[in-house]
């Protein structure tokens, strides 16, 4: 761009003209760029929104099933012999429970060795019987030592498992074998093994393998592991010492005061909402049928009776009230006895029964559509908005290169225009000098 000095001729600051000027011609631009802020203000606050909705729908999920609201709470007469805990399925009731034997897988243990490494076994072949399986391992010169034949053990993954132990005798080293399952018996036979200067291995047993054994109520249930989820609906219980002459009583009861919290939660996350929408009231996108749509559907949800879920049919009932403002009241003494006279029943409202979804379902159901990636309400709003911000960037680059053609168009003219009025002046300064040689000559003669 070429340098250029206004007024130096006519005396105007044509520099602060033309500035004027530009400033004028890019009012175009400057409500594009406001247009340009809008977009993008308005985007945030339904990235915003979004958030909230999947933070109301994590509620919504949390409540959708008899097993998620339903707070069982356990209590045991002693922890001594287990541990019981509980899901939402589990049910109310009294059990009483014998821990007659704890599940142990079968150990046995050969005799002591100075050496673990040195090969100093004979060769040949071990045989392996896992319930009543018989199963032939090769020893040669390669593995014949007792960390050799533990290795290969493991390495045959026939169900027992091999580890050395130092006892911290003069013969030390000593090989345990462990079966993986409880109910499968092994041996070891190495009477295959022939040379060596060391014994073969003879395993003794010290630990016999046996399943859990527990009496509920009366009747036998059997376990391969300490964890038992099998005997009662919606318990696990863990068992940690045995005594058949000692009984546990197991109280499950329900947690209504859990129950509530998660009630209060769904009707927090619900006004959390319902609020960030009001607050957008002032803005100018206050009135966008995004907010209107779900505030309406939302409500309507609230209001809705149900079917088929035992005593309650509308959430009035438990003591919830819409205000004048939109948002939920949660009348908690209302709850409480709503919970005391038919627990079940609150359950059933929120959760469903069979072949009846529960309110929860209802609003899940809905914020899933509202927050989906593609075809949700943000998606579709940042779809539009991007479409909007590329047309208006491209709008905006289009008219600066035409604004920036006319400014060297108008500074030009400017140019020209200081450049005849020089001329001019020069002009008029040559002239007036003739003027007065001429006058000063007249005067001389006279």
């Amino acid at each position: 761009m070429s340098i250029t000095f206004g007024g130096l001729a006519t005396g105007l600051d044509t520099n602060a003209i033309v500035s004027e000027l530009m400033r004028i011609e890019r009012l175009p631009i400057k409500r594009l760029e406001n247009d340009q802020s809008y977009y993008k203000s308005r985007l945030n606050v339904f990235s915003e929104l979004d958030a909230k909705l999947k933070e109301f729908l994590a509620k919504a999920e949390a409540i959708d099933t008899s097993a998620e609201l339903n707070s069982p709470s356990i209590k045991t007469s002693t922890e001594d012999y287990l541990s019981v805990t509980a899901s939402g399925t589990a049910d109310v009731g009294s059990y009483q429970v014998t821990v007659v034997d704890l599940a142990q897988q079968q150990k046995d243990v050969s005799q002591g060795y100075a050496d673990k490494t040195s090969a100093t076994f004979g060769t040949g072949s071990l045989n392996l019987t896992v319930a009543g399986v018989s199963n032939s391992i090769t020893i040669d010169s390669t593995n014949n030592s007792l960390e050799g034949i533990a290795e290969v053990i493991n390495n045959t993954d026939l169900g027992v498992q091999a580890t050395i132990i130092n006892d911290g005798t003069a013969t030390p080293y000593r090989l345990i074998l462990t079966g993986d399952n409880v109910s499968d018996s092994f041996s070891l036979d190495s009477s295959g093994l022939t040379g060596g200067t060391d014994a073969n291995p003879a395993m003794t047993n010290t630990q016999v393998g046996q399943q859990a054994h527990i009496i509920v109520d009366g009747i036998d249930v059997y376990s391969d592991s300490n964890n038992v989820d099998s005997s009662l609906p919606g318990l696990s219980i863990e068992l940690f010492k045995a005594d058949q002459n000692v009984s546990t009583t197991v109280n499950v009861s329900a947690d209504k005061d859990a129950t509530k919290d998660k009630i209060k939660e769904f009707v927090d996350s619900y006004n959390s909402i319902i609020n960030y929408i009001a607050e957008q009231k002032s803005a100018d996108w206050g009135n966008d049928s995004g907010f209107r749509s779900i505030k309406g559907r939302m409500q309507a949800m609230l209001v809705s009776q149900q079917s088929g879920n035992g005593t309650f049919s509308s959430l009035s009932q438990i003591g919830f009230e819409t205000q004048r403002d939109g948002t939920i009241s949660l009348d908690n003494g209302t709850l409480s006895d709503a919970l005391a006279d038919d627990y079940e029943g609150v359950i059933g409202l929120f959760a469903g029964t069979s072949g009846s979804d529960g309110i929860s379902t209802e609003f899940a159901d809905y914020l899933e559509q509202m927050t989906d990636t593609s075809t949700g309400l943000y998606a579709g709003r940042k779809e539009s908005t991007d479409s909007n911000l590329r047309r208006i960037e491209q709008r905006i680059l289009s008219l600066e290169a035409r604004l920036e053609q006319k400014e060297e168009t108008l500074r030009a003219k400017f140019t020209a225009m200081e450049s005849l009025i020089s001329g001019m002046n020069s002009q008029s300064t040559f002239l007036s000098q003739q003027m007065n040689m001429v006058s000063n000559m007249m005067n001389k003669d006279n």
